[in-house]
This record gives structure tokens, sequence and C-alpha cells, in this order.
């Protein structure tokens, strides 16, 4: 299972795309913020001051550090800053009518520029920057921009782990960081730049290659990218763990449940050929035959669910059921009854393969059987349950068992069900409840 690989793809562009419109998101604001405006608290006489405009208008004279003036026929200039250069569709040599403040914003400053009333005789209507195409465009290029690089950073940085360990490992990770590094710093100076006379440039092509605020931009994706990777690389190591114990936990149990599959085995198997020799003693033919043909089957079921960590269906075990107690009933002739009562309902139920065999045989084994005093084992369905009942008729010299096989039958219950059987031993009656469990298919 390659927790690492699968859907990390999709997922790293998600993240990449979102880191694009953190890093962008200020610039999408330009597209909406008209004015600055005073948020929280009254102004400040000096504030209203400067709030304060008057019409003028000059020709526009850009700077090649993307901002501009615009200078008066009275020699004044007014302050264009670069937000507004970028928003607005300027060019050297407009002529504009603006309003500015009366006040610079500092002491030997520049006044500034608040509003654009006219365009070279025009007049600006400011719903136009919401459908300009240009900045549209200018947008996208910078999303998409960004986006590419956090994507080609998190793919650098994360890899293709070949194992839990090399994902968060720190020499790995430290390695790919430099070479992420470097892809960032590539990424600067390959960043798109827009001049304020409209054209998109990348940033080694400008004339100061020093711009704080790409700097900026690039340093939070390196950052963001980095801290992603590396939470992704510890979780992913902690699912891989988690998957390791259950695989180590999933033969753990396997391992124990054929370990006591395997001590059914032996016992019924040397039960059985005793009967056996005492048939062909006997010389009767025809039931050493039908004897066989039943143990044929026994031993086919076994073999076919010695190995089998699922459930079978009621059905199924009572057809064992069936055959196995025939080789009683020819073993103990008139002595032995087993009386069955299974509500159809239950038949599609599921048990432990092999759950009625032990239970079967203890109660033959440590009973009395008579042709005066038959054995009656009974068989039936209660509640969700599967009883195996019978009087007890001691033996006069009784076996002391070792409780293996109700021992072994209760552990497979535990480690399949995650409950075990209910034994009522009374004085007169011995009874074992195995649990049923719905199930909605053969081997669930």
């Amino acid at each position: 299972m390659k927790l690492y690989r699968h859907g990390s793809f999709s997922s790293m562009l998600i993240v990449a795309f979102a880191i694009s419109i953190v890093i962008n998101f200020s610039y999408l604001m330009l597209l909406v913020v008209d004015q600055p405006e005073y948020y929280g608290r009254p102004a400040t006489r000096s504030e209203q001051k400067r709030m304060e405009t008057i019409e003028t208008w000059g020709r526009l004279s850009l700077n090649v550090d993307g901002y501009g003036y615009i200078i008066t026929d009275a020699g004044d200039s007014i302050y264009v800053g670069r937000s507004s250069l970028r928003r607005l569709p300027l060019e050297d040599g407009d002529v504009l009518r603006v309003e500015a403040s009366t006040q610079p914003n500092r002491e030997n400053a520049h006044r500034t520029m608040t509003r654009l009333i006219a365009r070279n005789g025009s007049l600006f209507d400011y719903a136009t920057l919401y459908d300009s195409p240009k900045q549209t465009r200018e947008m996208l290029y910078q999303i998409f921009y960004y986006m590419v690089l956090s994507l080609i950073v998190l793919l650098i940085v994360n890899g293709d782990k070949k194992s839990a360990a090399e994902a968060a490992s720190w020499q790995k990770f430290a390695q790919r960081t430099v070479l992420a590094t470097a892809v960032v710093v590539a990424g600067y100076f390959l960043a798109p730049l827009t001049l304020p006379t409209g054209k998109t440039i990348m940033l080694y092509e400008s004339a100061r290659l020093l711009n704080f605020l790409i700097m900026l931009k690039c340093l939070f994706v390196l950052v963001v990218t980095l801290l992603y990777s590396r939470i992704y690389a510890l979780t992913y190591q902690s699912q891989v763990m988690a998957l390791e114990n259950e695989q180590l936990q999933n033969e753990n149990l396997t391992t124990r449940y054929n370990m006591l599959v395997s001590q059914i085995n032996p016992h019924f198997f040397f039960n059985s050929l005793n009967s056996l020799s005492m048939l062909v003693r006997e010389g009767d033919q025809q039931r050493a035959l039908e004897y066989i043909d039943q143990l044929s089957y026994t031993f086919r079921y076994i073999t076919q669910n010695s190995n089998n960590t699922e459930m079978v269906q009621l059905g199924e075990e009572m057809r064992f059921a069936e055959a196995y107690c025939y080789l009683y009933r020819i073993r103990y002739a008139d002595k032995i009854f087993f009386d069955v009562d299974i509500e159809p309902a239950y038949m599609d139920w599921c048990l432990p393969a092999l759950s009625l065999q032990p239970l079967i045989g203890n109660a033959v084994k440590h009973n009395t059987i008579t042709a005066k005093n038959p054995f009656h084992v009974r068989i039936y369905t209660e509640d969700g349950y599967l009883v195996v009942s019978n009087k007890r008729r001691p033996l006069l010299e009784p076996q002391i068992g070792t409780g293996t096989g109700l021992q072994n039958l209760d552990n497979r219950y535990r480690l399949l069900l995650g409950r075990g059987i209910d034994i009522l031993a009374g004085e007169e009656e011995f009874t074992v409840r195995l649990p049923l469990e719905k199930r909605t298919n053969k081997h669930a």
C-alpha cells in the first residue's frame, strides 16, 4: 500500500494553488480597493488636512523605480504610487486631471494623487478596472507562476519516498531542502514583474534585481512548502507504522489460529481410525464403506478449513456435523442420538469452522453411553446462539480432561469474533453456547 504516492500529486496541486492565492492576496485586493480609508478610529486633525483634496492637472513622468510624478504648470510635483500605476492604465507623458491632497503625508514630501478624474482629455471610469482583461491576465499570470513554483518545490521535497524511514529522514529532508532552496532562488529571478507601463517582464530583466515584494513571496513559498512537506512525511511515517503493526497483528492472528486448529486434527484422526478398525473387525463391509465415505467428507472439510481464519455459514458447519455425528451413530449403534433443531433463519449466520467437532467429541468422551440409557445430544439455535447441550452421565472412572478442546474453541472465538463462548456446567446438564454472527456472504 503506497500511502505516500496515491493521491499525493492532487493534494500537492491543491496546496500549491492555496499558497499562490495567499501570496497574491494583496495583489487581488488592489482590484477592489479604491482609496485609502481610516478604520477603527476618528481621523486626527493632521489626517483630516491630508485627506483634503484639490483638483489639478499635469503631465505624468514615470520613474524607473516603479512610481511617477505629475508635473503641473506651476512646477509642483504630485506623487503617484506604484499601486496606482499598477491599477490604472497610465503611460509616461499622459496628461492627467486628478484630485490631489492639499498637504503632503510627511514633511519634505510631495503631495499625493488620490483619484484620477480624466486622462488625455477623457473622463476616467473606475468601473472599467473590474473588467480589465489586462489586469485579469496579469493576476492569472501571477497566480499561475507561484502555483507552479510551489508545486515544483513540493515535488522536490516530497520526492518518491521508498520507505517510511526515508520519508522521515532528516538527512534526506535536508538534501531536498537545499535543492528546493536553489530552485526558489532561481524562481526569484524568473518571477514576473509588471512595469508601470503595463509590460510584464522577468525580474532579472529589470534595472533593479532587489525586489522585496517578490523576495517575500518566494520566501513564503519555500517556508510553507517545507513545513507542509515535513508534516506530510511524518504523517506518512505514522500511517505506515500503523499499517505494519496491523499486518503483524494479522500474521500473528493467523499463526495462532492455525496452531489452535492443528490441535484438533490429531484427536479426531485417532478416534476415527479406532472406529474404522472396529467396523473392519466386525466384517460389516457395507457400514465400513459408508463410514469411509462420511469419514472422507469430514477430513475434506477439515482440510479445506484448517487454514481458514474467516467464518463459515452455519449451514456448512451443520452438514459437517451431520457427517461427523453419523460416524458416532455407526460406532454406538442405537446408544447415541443427536437431536438437531436449527431455525432456517440462522442457516446463513456464521461461526468459526470446526466449532461443533470438539463439543460433540467431548460429550461422547466424558459420558456413559449404554443401550439401556441412550445418550442424547441436543444441537439447536436460540437468541443468536448455537447451543450444544447434553445430560451429564459421569463415567464410573471419569477421564481427566486437559480442557484443550474447549480452551482452543474459546480462543478461536476470541480471535475471530472478539468474544468467547459460554460454558454452563451444571450438575445435571452441560451446555455450551456458541455466538453466531450475522453476515451477508459466505466468508465475510
